[in-house]
């Protein structure tokens, strides 16, 4: 039910204030209410990224062809005759010109066609993800380097890899030896990968990052 335009007659103890803000409710005992009142507006919001047909309402516009051809300016109204005429809808493709520019096409088509393309384009990204290979200062050599063949075929792939080590207690006194491991590690990887950084001690960390010299396509 629509709240009253009037307050009503005394005695009855209730009526609404309209006004922008929230409305309050005052009772005759004196308590107050608040409430905030959300009001609906009917709009016509596109669903996609160019208004069509109906929901252009400019005086006028500059219609193009189905086949790129300038068919002139004219009303909205008459640009949208000429697309229901050819089975076609019409577009708005430069809503910043003056005139708006319009455009018959099957939007419907245009956009499935846009989509298409769009995830071929995606699926043929490649997204660059960081790898993560770690040691210790006292790491075996076979060990070493079944974790360069790792980094290798990583960098290979066109990602980037974090190469880390790890001191644990009394291997803090010698970081040096780190160093020179992950500097052994990059230079056994300079063919495929550039250094970043030089090493970086980080609590009781110290990493380099490697990046593939061309990312794969």
């Amino acid at each position: 039910m629509a709240p009253p335009s009037s307050p009503p007659a005394a005695g009855e103890g209730v009526y609404m204030v309209k006004s922008a803000q929230p409305c309050v409710f005052r009772c005759g005992r004196g308590c107050l209410a608040a409430f905030t009142f959300y009001f609906w507006r009917c709009v016509t919001i596109a669903n996609t990224a160019h208004q069509i047909n109906e929901e252009i309402r400019d005086r006028e516009v500059r219609l193009i062809g189905a086949d790129g051809a300038q068919l002139g300016v004219m009303s909205a109204r008459e640009a949208q005759v000429r697309a229901d005429e050819a089975g076609l809808d019409l577009v708005k493709i430069s809503p910043t010109a003056t005139p708006p520019v319009c455009k018959l096409m099957d939007y419907g088509k245009y956009r499935f066609e846009q989509a298409k393309r769009e995830k071929e384009a995606k699926k043929n990204q490649h997204v660059v993800e960081i790898k993560e290979v770690r040691m210790s200062p006292g790491i075996d050599i076979g060990d070493f380097n079944t974790k360069l063949r790792n980094a290798q075929k990583f960098l290979a792939e066109g990602n980037r890899v974090k190469v880390t080590v790890r001191f644990r207690g009394r291997e803090m006194a010698h970081t040096d030896i780190g160093r020179k491991l992950l500097m052994d590690f990059a230079a056994q990887c300079g063919e495929l990968a550039v250094l970043d950084k030089e090493p970086k001690l980080e609590g009781r960390h110290m990493s380099i990052f490697l990046s593939a010299k061309t990312a794969k396509r």
